[in-house]
């Protein structure tokens, strides 16, 4: 008989905090990391524009590996 508390459980890839939590972590690495972080860096942290730039685009690049290993892991679906 299954209770509320195995229910919450947090262990796991497969728990649905994890996938929610990794799923809101790939969209602000591909959303916010290429627009708001190299504004961050740049204009308020003064650190130079194109190493700004380079940042935003890796953290991009992490972001969408990130969304196409939970696509392939099943994690998500389109």
């Amino acid at each position: 008989m299954m209770t509320d508390n195995e229910d919450l459980k947090v262990t796991g890839i497969y728990s649905k905090f994890w996938r929610i939590t990794l799923v809101v972590l790939s969209m602000l690495m591909i959303f916010a990391g290429p627009t708001y972080l190299t504004y961050i860096l740049a204009n308020v942290m003064k650190i130079d524009y194109f190493a700004s730039i380079g940042v935003g685009f890796v953290i991009f690049i992490a972001g969408l590996g990130l969304m196409f290993f939970l696509m392939r892991k099943k994690l998500i679906t389109i």
